[in-house]
């Protein structure tokens, strides 16, 4: 964020969640029958796997080294190892040629998604004065071809990475996959609070409650508005004015903000706070349409600010009863790209842009400035009214991901990236973006609108479909890309 209230601040005044780190297992190998034969050899590519393990010992994720194989007992030994771990993501460094018989186990007893990678010493040989022995120090390239296709007559999907040791291309690349390894270790683990019921007549938003749990091993939570109220009921008038202190270091109150509104608002976020502790919750979908002013549509209506402060935990928090969303959102916040909640508000042909965002909860760190509380008589479409979140989204590069199913019941991955440029947005409590897609913007929506998207989506900062496409080839399932 551009403004005096930066990320760190935000940070320090809302403690992000704390879920388990993506579990990396690593194994590297080569043909034993090479070591008596060049005996220099072996040591030079045990350096080489020793450079690898430490680069991943640095990056974001529990490192499950189970050393180096030399023949196919050894493989099974090394599988039965990382079997036991558990791992989000198995990484095979090829440092020679060796037999797929070698591998195979590990891919298939471990039951997890394989990345191989090859890194050759240096970018090239030095051809004058190398024998067959050093030659074969880069010769991680060679098994590739095979490994690749004994995975995919055994059924396993086939993912490398081939490079040099230290090209930092080549290891961008393998970042993607230990990115997209964030995102499986979430949805593998996640608890999803599913609160309320679904708005009405919105079928997209329907989602089957078995499909999170049988697609990625997700938990859905089912939870009803009245374990809020139990919450809200327990919570002192100290902790509300604490929590309005903590609103007003974070946001800009507009001159709209009701006091009383305001203070239901911050009353409602500590109960959110606490329901999500309770229940272990790792995203909270909710929807209550109620009636007249009943307490039910009161907490229905002061859900936005605690929901947007959940979110900026990294507790995505979405309205409309959007758990496909929600899970959409937390794929975007673990690998550091925020994640607001959003849908087409309109087209502008004369800059060729598509405006977007979504009025209610949102993500503090998609923010180009002091996020904005206004008061809101009416929520158009909803039922209730008091304070809700606005901000313009920081200009430059942007990733829509939803999360779709299709006709058989399978979920799907779907991207697209933009650019947000200025220009006037409304002033409304909303979210607000203007995203240029390179196109038409109505030819934009028309293929958007093709890929099954639905109705909502997550917005992230950064080009990312490189991410998510990985992402979703972890958890075994579809991705387009618009």
């Amino acid at each position: 964020m551009t403004s005096s209230m930066t990320g760190a601040n935000i940070t320090q005044l809302l403690t992000p969640k704390d879920r388990r780190q993506p579990r990396i297992g690593l194994v590297a190998g080569g043909l034993g029958t090479y070591w008596p034969q060049f005996p220099a050899l072996l040591p030079q590519l045990q350096e080489s796997a020793r450079y690898v393990s430490g680069r991943f010992e640095k990056m974001d994720a529990d490192v499950v080294d189970v050393g180096f194989i030399s023949d196919a007992q050894e493989g099974v030994a090394a599988a039965e190892r990382l079997r036991v771990a558990d791992c989000d993501l198995i990484v095979m460094f090829l440092t020679t040629y060796l037999t797929s018989s070698m591998v195979l186990p590990i891919a298939q007893r471990t039951n997890t998604p394989v990345l191989v990678i090859d890194l050759q010493p240096t970018e090239a040989m030095d051809h004058s004065s190398f024998d067959t022995g050093a030659w074969l120090a880069y010769c991680g390239q060679c098994p590739v071809p095979e490994v690749g296709n004994v995975f995919r007559r055994a059924g396993i999907p086939f993912r490398s990475v081939s490079g040099y040791l230290r090209q930092e291309s080549a290891w961008e690349r393998i970042g993607q996959w230990i990115r997209a390894a964030h995102v499986r270790a979430a949805l593998r683990n996640a608890r999803h609070g599913l609160m309320g019921h679904l708005y009405p007549g919105m079928l997209d938003v329907s989602t089957d409650l078995t499909l999170l749990p049988a697609t990625f091993g997700s938990h859905v939570e089912v939870l009803e508005f009245d374990d809020l109220r139990h919450r809200v009921e327990q919570v002192t008038e100290n902790e509300t004015i604490e929590r309005m202190e903590v609103a007003r270091r974070i946001f800009a109150l507009d001159e709209t903000v009701v006091d009383q509104d305001f203070a239901w608002g911050a009353t409602v976020s500590v109960a959110l706070d606490r329901l999500v502790e309770d229940f272990e919750l790792d995203s909270l979908a909710y929807y209550h349409r109620g009636l007249d002013g009943e307490k039910h549509e009161r907490l229905g209506a002061g859900m936005i600010l605690g929901a947007s402060l959940l979110t900026a935990r990294g507790v995505p928090a979405t309205g409309e009863y959007e758990l496909r969303t929600t899970v959409a959102q937390l794929a975007t916040q673990v690998v550091g790209a925020g994640g607001s909640f959003c849908e087409i508000q309109a087209l502008n042909f004369e800059d060729n842009v598509v405006e977007m965002g979504h009025d209610g909860p949102a993500h503090l760190a998609v923010s180009s400035r002091d996020p904005l509380l206004r008061g809101l008589g009416v929520y158009h479409g909803k039922r209730g009214w008091g304070v809700s979140v606005e901000f313009d989204v920081q200009h430059g590069p942007v990733t829509l991901l939803g999360l779709g199913q299709d006709c058989d019941g399978s979920l799907v991955f779907i991207a697209s990236e933009g650019t947000v440029v200025p220009g006037p947005l409304l002033a409304i409590g909303n979210t607000t973006s203007r995203v240029d897609f390179g196109r038409d913007p109505g030819e934009w929506v028309d293929a958007w609108s093709a890929s099954g998207v639905g109705h909502h989506w997550s917005l992230s900062l950064g080009n990312r479909a490189a991410d998510y496409r990985a992402a979703a080839s972890l958890l075994g399932i579809e991705f387009r890309q618009v």
